[in-house]
């Protein structure tokens, strides 16, 4: 209350002092009303990478790739309302290096448990919203801790149901650190709301809401921080959470939920489903109790998510937000003037890494004329080095395919790249496993099948361009806009590739693959999704939904302080502040 009465008689101001005019000295209630405030307040800093060049750290996840072997068979229950549900029937996660080996057995959901899991989290949404920011923002960075704690266990598991290598796999334990401790950051940062405005005698606050029930069905590629950061998203922002991993790796959806209880998280707010897509993901995306979904995985799936999402049922109060990030054709063009050395070592690493089995990786190679030939010649003779080998030994670089099914889809690829161009290399592989040996077609035509679908696999294109605006022209024509690369030394060319490159993260001079939390924000757009940005300063605001309380504090009366107390100024919502 902001009346004269208040100030002359519970405030002691001077008669002299209310008579002046009202507007000197004033300040606004804010300099930029509607910027919240920088998102580097407070210092990020990533989680760095195990140098596994050291012998400590060789013998470190030896010892825990041993550990997780000793424990193959481990049955893993569904969690749902803070109890493990069994069902009795399974999925079995293998290693794809050795398909015979079943790392564990995970109890498969149906529509009734998916139904009990949509229950639990809608029941535990009204309290959960109440919980304060920092409370939920704590349970982050504990959880945080746990994985830090775990990390070379989480990597072994990631090496024998994910297939990856080791340094691939601790990767993606440091990006699920990174998630955790870069979203509690954020809300922290936004969690109070702010005031817009600055008119005297009204007081406006912006904040956020949670929008509720969050459903998140993740990929098996980086298994634990595509999953844990989707969650962890939901989770800090006030919404619960029902989360679906991808059935090639349930293992590390089972750890996830072992992790989430202990850093404090309550019964219902997450609950985990295992199960197949075709028998629960309907169920889940269509339900009328789904406020939000969060999906990364395949064009084909995404989109049949967003129509599902998109029909209202009677009886449905809000309309689905729903974030999808699904996959890219990405290409990397290299200038006439290009470090040969830096890019041949670029492009290998972005294609064949972790045997292109990454949304960012390149499949396709975009090279000038004047250096085709010198081009080609050094990539086919690099590629030659590369070791394929089981994801157990320490210096595997392309390990297998996640699957039978994705080994069989890739062969058939490769055979159609052999009647569009000219199959240039393609390497040796175990006896054992689903593995697929570096591929590489050249002279292969901008508008050729394996030039514009993506193949998920280690498949790479080399298309030839006369000069470096038809090279961006033909990056540029795919149905996906996800990464893209450039490799020169012209100035000017690098300011057109930054300015006409229509992917979400353009990376020059440098491999396409391996976004850092908070230094590269990753996510695109036209096909490859909606264009949302895990990782950055805007990602949390996907899962909130803003408002405005605006008071007038000009009331008419007076209440003395001393009997009813000083009247409360407006409070962020209980969504963001937990107040």
């Amino acid at each position: 209350n902001q009346s004269f009465l208040r100030a002359k008689f519970a405030d002691g101001t001077s008669t002299e002092q209310l008579l002046k005019d009202p507007r000197e000295g004033l300040t606004p209630t804010s300099a930029d009303p509607y910027a919240l405030p920088s998102s580097r307040t407070i210092r990020f800093k990533n989680e760095p990478i195990v140098d596994f060049g050291i012998e400590k750290e060789r013998k470190a996840i030896s010892a825990a790739l041993a550990s997780v072997k000793s424990s193959f068979g481990t049955e893993y229950p569904l969690h749902i309302n803070g109890k493990d549900v069994k069902t009795g029937r399974f999925i079995d996660s293998v290693n794809p290096s050795n398909p015979t080996q079943v790392l564990g057995r995970v109890h498969v959901a149906g529509v009734a448990e998916a139904e009990a899991a949509m229950k639990a989290a809608k029941e535990a949404f009204p309290k959960w919203r109440k919980t304060s920011y920092e409370a939920r923002a704590a349970m982050l960075d504990k959880l945080a801790d746990i994985f830090t704690r775990d990390r070379l266990h989480l990597d072994a598991i990631e090496v024998l149901e994910a297939g990856k290598p080791w340094e691939e796999a601790d990767g993606d334990v440091a990006e699920a650190i990174d998630f955790c401790r870069f979203y509690a950051k954020e809300m922290r940062r936004i969690g109070k709301g702010i005031r817009v405005g600055g008119i005297p005698g009204e007081q406006s606050m912006y904040m956020y809401q949670p929008r509720g029930v969050s459903v998140v069905i993740a990929p098996w590629n980086f298994p634990l921080a595509i999953l844990a950061g989707m969650v962890a998203a939901s989770i800090v922002t006030g919404n619960t959470c029902v989360f679906k991993p991808a059935e090639q790796t349930p293992v590390i959806g089972a750890y996830l939920m072992k992790a989430l209880r202990e850093a404090g998280v309550p019964a219902g707010v997450a609950n985990f489903l295992n199960g197949y897509g075709e028998e629960i993901g309907d169920t889940l995306t269509g339900h009328i109790d789904t406020s939000m979904i969060c999906f990364t995985g395949s064009k084909a799936v995404g989109l049949h998510i967003w129509e599902r999402a998109s029909k209202h049922q009677p009886g449905q109060q809000h309309m689905k937000h729903v974030i999808c990030e699904m996959g890219g054709k990405n290409a990397v063009v290299i200038d006439s003037d290009a470090d040969l050395d830096e890019a041949v070592t670029g492009v290998l690493n972005s294609a064949f890494g972790f045997a292109g089995q990454k949304c960012s990786a390149c499949s396709r190679v975009i090279v000038l004329d004047e250096i085709y030939d010198r081009f080609t010649d050094r990539l086919v003779e690099a590629a030659k080095g590369l070791k394929v080998l089981s994801p157990e030994e320490a210096d595997a670089f392309v390990g297998p395919v996640i699957d039978q099914e994705a080994h069989a889809r890739i062969l058939k690829a490769i055979e159609t790249g052999k009647q569009e161009a000219k199959l240039a290399f393609q390497g040796a592989v175990p006896a054992v496993g689903y593995f697929v040996g570096p591929t590489i077609f050249t002279d292969v035509k901008p508008d050729a099948w394996i030039a514009q679908n993506e193949i998920f696999g280690p498949v790479l294109a080399v298309i030839r361009a006369k000069n470096f605006d038809t090279a961006i022209e033909i990056a540029n024509n795919t149905e996906y806009g996800l990464t893209g690369g450039v490799y020169s030394r012209s100035p000017g060319n690098i300011e057109k590739a930054k300015n006409d490159f229509n992917v979400g993260n353009v990376y020059i001079n440098r491999g396409i693959t391996g976004a850092m939390v908070e230094r590269h924000p990753f996510g695109g757009f036209k096909m490859s999704g909606a264009g949302s940005k895990t990782g950055g300063p805007d990602y949390l605001l996907n899962f909130m939904e803003p408002r405005v309380v605006t008071e007038n504090t000009l009331r008419r009366g007076f209440a003395p302080a001393d009997e009813y107390g000083a009247a409360p100024g407006p409070q962020a919502d209980a969504g963001a502040s937990g107040t």
